[in-house]
């Protein structure tokens, strides 16, 4: 295990590494879910407040304390506290019914998972922000957590552990936050301090996948992260680092049989974005310098390449995949004979929108069932998304907004802004298991742990509430999003604002965010 990861692993509820600051309590208490539930609706103090001309963003209700909960009603506790039926959890259980550690849903899923990533930059993006969105599509039985890790000096030849293999360490790596799958090392998305956003997408094309164990493509989001400091610097990371390393390896914590797949990127900075499509070591990718942009788990890229693999077109032609002649288009060469269409339903999604596409706008694209962006089915489910805004006005904070829950049209998307000292959130950071961890003893995935944090905890309750009662689950789910939209505008006013940012009234943003969801939940 990484340092980083063992230090993050090692923080205990309420206390912090790295010299975070000390939090007092004199916090104002928030009202719980019960008495949310009762009230008419949540005024403009319930969850936020700017007072005196600076940003208290937490005086209401996202910052809160450690407190009795206050009294309501007995019948309103016990309408909201009675726990409903709930479904097993399959995480939690080590399932052998057909293999070692072989969950029944994983024998189902042979093709890519279903995830989209879109991006938006002016002008069709609102105000000079680049909004950058993703739904990861996983095993719908898969936990995925949020971490922060700090920026971090490096011995000279270090080596970093990554899910499957070890590689050199660079001397410096940067401030990242990232949502992944929780037994694993790398990133489905994520963000780092200097504005990059990096997401990730499995693919199938012509060229079946590695089975042996390399970089994941996940693995390269978090390097890429770690080690990039605008989007095209960690494009050339990534492609050097596969040129090296290789792809491969089982993308799914499953013993029973190997699911890999190829691998595709879309990077994001204040300025631009790149499209970066791979199979194997062989690459191409497309400069996105203004309007919309949707990847999903297959090849997008046609004839438009702004950089490739200097030997893809020898390659191509050696496989006999392309004569030479005729105009080189990148999905028809490299897809599989019956999956070269236009893959993204969700870019039809983003085009339709008539106004300038905002956080809003990009929320309420990862919450779409009825297109396929949200993604609920037999096999998959969308497992966590992130929505970040990116400020052309460098001294304008970068927000990101991470659910950690699953399903976005039943989740809170909570604001996260990179400063000094961000207090950890280990409601948010799945147990760790150590060495005993299945996914690190060979072979894998011979047991599945229950690798559910207490946010993942808390939001099975919630979403089995709105699930099984009718008129709860209504107030519920009314209760949260005007949780989220109050948030959503406050980090408003902070890119507005010609105020700079005062980083203490930040540093524990997402932690005091996570704290008070979980507060409405009890």
């Amino acid at each position: 295990m990484s340092q980083p990861d063992a230090e993050h692993r090692s923080i205990s509820a309420g206390n912090s590494l790295l010299g975070a600051k000390a939090q007092t309590s004199d916090r104002t208490p928030g009202p719980t879910l019960s008495a949310a539930l009762g009230a008419p609706g949540l005024d403009s103090n319930t969850v936020w407040s700017l007072s005196a001309g600076r940003r208290r963003l937490f005086a209401g209700g996202w910052r809160t304390r450690s407190l009795e909960k206050p009294a309501v009603a007995c019948s309103d506790a016990d309408a909201v506290t009675r726990p409903p039926p709930q479904r097993p959890h399959l995480g939690s259980l080590s399932i052998s019914t057909t293999g070692p550690g072989r969950s029944p849903l994983l024998s189902r899923m042979s093709g890519a998972p279903p995830s989209y990533c879109f991006v938006a930059l002016p002008p069709r993006a609102k105000d000079g922000l680049v909004v950058f969105g993703k739904n990861s599509a996983r095993p719908r039985d898969e936990v995925q957590e949020v971490v922060y890790f700090p920026a971090a000096d490096h011995e000279a030849e270090s080596k970093v552990e990554c899910t499957y293999i070890s590689i050199d360490q660079v001397p410096r790596t940067h401030a990242i936050v990232i949502s992944r799958p929780a037994w694993l090392w790398g990133a489905e998305m994520g963000a780092n301090e200097h504005g990059v956003c990096i997401a990730n997408e499995a693919i199938n094309a012509r060229e079946p996948a590695a089975e042996t164990e390399a970089l994941l493509g996940m693995d390269l989001v978090r390097l890429g992260l770690e080690r990039g400091t605008t989007a095209k610097e960690a494009l050339d990371i990534i492609v050097s680092l596969l040129a090296e390393h290789g792809q491969g390896g089982n993308y799914y914590e499953d013993a029973h049989s190997c699911h890999s797949f190829q691998s595709a990127y879309l990077l994001v900075d204040r300025d631009e974005a790149w499209v970066l499509e791979t199979v194997g070591k062989y690459w191409a990718a497309e400069r996105i310098t203004e309007g919309v942009r949707c990847i999903c788990n297959q090849l997008s890229l046609t004839t438009k390449m702004d950089e490739e693999h200097p030997e893809l077109r020898t390659y191509a032609q050696s496989q006999g995949w392309w004569t030479g002649e005729d105009e080189f288009n990148f999905t028809q060469v490299f897809s599989p004979a019956d999956d070269h269409l236009d893959c993204c339903a969700g870019r039809d999604s983003l085009e339709r929108q008539e106004e300038s596409i905002t956080v809003q706008t990009m929320i309420n694209i990862l919450r779409d069932k009825a297109s396929g962006v949200c993604i609920d089915s037999e096999s998959f489910l969308t497992t966590a998304s992130i929505v970040s805004v990116l400020s052309q006005n460098r001294s304008s904070p970068c927000i990101h907004y991470f659910t950690g829950t699953p399903d976005p049209s039943r989740s809170i998307f909570k604001p996260f802004i990179f400063v000094d000292d961000v207090k950890l959130v280990p409601k948010a950071q799945s147990p760790c298991f150590g060495d005993d961890d299945p996914a690190k003893k060979e072979p894998r995935f011979q047991e599945k742990p229950d690798r559910r944090h207490e946010l993942y905890k808390a939001h099975e309750w919630a979403r089995a509430v709105i699930e099984s009662d009718q008129e709860q689950g209504r107030k519920l789910r009314k209760t949260m999003l005007e949780l989220e939209k109050q948030g959503l505008e406050a980090m408003e006013e902070i890119l507005s604002s010609p105020e700079p940012l005062d980083p203490a009234e930040v540093g524990d943003l997402f932690y005091d965010c996570v704290d008070t969801e979980m507060k409405f939940f009890k």
